[in-house]
């Protein structure tokens, strides 16, 4: 197989070689369905590196495997919503028709069929992916209809489904802001009025922050990196959208690529940046082509290039890399380490990533919806933007809402407005509890249903902020399943390099499934809380800091629901005999139904 970085006369001569690595472990991985150790040696020979290196990275990533997964390989969605949406049923389907075992290939190495965490479409539940490409709205009979299908010679590609993007609600009296009518290039064709200063003044103005959970000020985050002295540097997006339960940027990406593509020149030509860069979770390769065709117009249209956009001297072209199936690589520093074709472990924070991101270089890290609302700014101008949302939070707000409601999708929402009126919106179906913000964010009981969804500082009594989506949860939910759920995916997904992270989650999966189990107490719950707030206080990166909100929250604002849940204080853990759950183990190995 021929190794090689993708190049042209525009774009990244300065990239070290090492940087294609994950894209040359993808080309392994689609072509011969896993990565050989034949393929381990010759990628290590051709990037000058150890064969354990190599293998570091591969093992690394989800979706690259070291034994052959299947002509056809089946990552089934096994995040809360999906379980809650019926996704074990379609798993013993899926198992039924392929004769393969959930985690292995069946016997003639057509089908491999795996468990994956959310990929993205959490509206469109039960989901999978086949060979990369969605399958939604799954059933039994739908599933043994593309398994067919697949048997008969048809491809993924040729039967996919593609996705709607249930955009279901725009503020009234066109007062969207992301969804607004656009022209291609009408944002940038702007940037000749405007110098990097006016730029900046604006995006203080409007108070844009980044639109991924974080907030950080955008125009502080650019104004540092313009000041660095060193160069060339970096505009990447952060298409990583790895948060159970969100999928705004899945839309944003599939209606509104032209608008992030105008975001990041944007940016660039503020920063003085030469080269971009987006990452795109693997979960979504299935929308490369469409991105990549995307790019590919802006440089016929002399929006990217040399004398980009037509400003004469400003150099700015776009990569599109794609990752390979890891949660934590949606941390900025995690990210740019995967970029340089490492596992993907967050850095020690010595540096902030506009003094020291890509390659050591200066570089602006910012999300998809980010970009897409710099670049509608100067779309639409100060006035009118600063006319959307409340004093303090203006502009709007993409919220990606699944679980118990008859409207699951995304919602643009002018800042300011109540938990209620969402709720009322996506019609929930008796809400119980709803997790702000996917599992790392936090969960809010109907006490605060009349609070209002600012911006971080809004000054607003009674508000809450929001990073981009809202899981609803009606009352015949157990929490201790929707925590346990949360726990696994955060012990599956931790990279493993700090302890409190690694044995943390570990720790808190097991207790909790203790108390799923019925063999434990209140006290459990205090120590669930402790070690949640270790976490919090002494984790590296975000994805330990934030794995115990929902645990922490749940504990604090449903009390009535842990007392009537679990045995008093001083429980033996001694339970009664669970015939059902005794025998779940056997019926895993019980022959298929031919």
């Amino acid at each position: 197989m021929s190794i090689s970085i993708p190049s042209n006369k525009y774009l990244f001569p300065i990239e070290p070689r090492r940087s294609a690595l994950l894209s040359d472990l993808w080309q392994y991985q689609l072509s011969e369905r896993y990565i050989s150790d034949a393929a381990i040696r010759h990628l290590a020979d051709a990037h000058h590196l150890s064969v354990i290196e190599v293998e570091g990275v591969a093992s690394f990533y989800h979706f690259f495997q070291r034994q052959p997964a299947g002509k056809h390989t089946i990552y089934l969605d096994n995040s809360i919503v999906a379980t809650l949406k019926g996704s074990e049923k379609i798993k013993v389907a899926f198992e039924q028709a392929t004769g393969a075992r959930t985690g292995s290939v069946d016997a003639s190495g057509t089908f491999g069929l795996f468990d994956t965490p959310c990929i993205g479409l959490s509206d469109h539940q039960p989901a999978a992916l086949i060979d990369f490409y969605p399958f939604t709205d799954l059933n039994e009979k739908k599933v043994k209809e593309i398994v067919d299908l697949l048997r008969q010679g048809k491809t993924a590609k040729e039967i996919y489904d593609v996705p709607d993007d249930h955009l279901r609600y725009l503020p009234d009296n066109n007062r969207s802001i992301l969804f607004a009518d656009e022209n291609t290039g009408e944002a940038v064709g702007k940037l000749q009025a405007h110098t990097p200063e006016s730029i900046l003044e604006l995006l203080q103005k409007t108070d844009i922050r980044g639109k991924g959970g974080a907030f950080f000020s955008t125009w502080l985050k650019w104004d540092a990196c313009r000041k660095q002295a060193a160069s060339p540097k970096f505009i990447i997006c952060n298409a990583d959208e790895g948060e159970p339960g969100t999928f705004k940027d899945r839309v944003l990406l599939n209606s509104q690529t032209p608008s992030m593509l105008e975001g990041m020149i944007i940016a660039a030509y503020t920063v003085g940046a030469t080269y971009g860069i987006i990452y795109l979770r693997g979960e979504y390769r299935w929308l490369e082509e469409k991105i990549q065709q995307n790019i590919d117009d802006f440089r016929a249209k002399g929006l990217l290039g040399v004398n980009a956009a037509g400003i004469k001297g400003f150099k700015f072209d776009i990569r599109l890399e794609t990752g390979a199936g890891s949660y934590v690589c949606g941390e900025e520093t995690a990210l740019l380490e995967s970029l340089e074709g490492k596992r993907g472990e967050p850095r020690i924070k010595m540096y902030l990533p506009v003094e020291k991101g890509y390659l050591q270089l200066p570089t602006v890290v910012n999300n998809v919806e980010t970009f897409c609302t710099v670049a509608r700014l100067l779309q639409m101008g100060l006035s009118e933007y600063i006319k959307r949302g409340i004093p303090g939070s203006p502009g709007t707000k993409l919220i990606s809402i699944s679980g118990d409601c008859r409207l699951p999708g995304t919602y643009e929402i002018e800042w300011g407005m109540p938990v209620l009126e969402l709720l009322d919106l996506c019609q929930a179906d008796d809400p119980f509890m709803i997790q702000v913000s996917g599992p790392s964010g936090h969960s809010i009981s109907m006490k605060e249903q009349h609070h209002r969804i600012c911006m971080p500082g809004a000054g607003i009594p009674d508000s809450m902020n929001c990073g981009g989506s809202f899981m609803v949860f009606g009352k015949n939910n157990d929490l201790l399943d929707i925590l346990l759920n949360f726990a696994s995916f955060f012990k599956q997904e931790s990279c493993g390099v700090c302890t409190p992270c690694r044995a943390g989650n570990f720790i808190i999966q097991r207790k909790l499934a203790h108390l799923c189990h019925g063999t434990g107490d209140s006290a459990d719950l205090q120590e669930l809380k402790k070690w949640a707030i270790l976490m919090e206080a002494s984790s590296r990166c975000g994805l330990g800091k934030t794995a115990g909100n929902a645990i922490i929250d749940t504990i604090e604002k449903f009390e009535n629901y842990f007392s009537q849940r679990l045995p008093e204080t001083g429980n033996t853990g001694i339970r009664a005999f669970d015939m059902v759950a005794a025998v779940q183990e056997y019926e895993k190995f019980k022959p298929l139904a031919p």
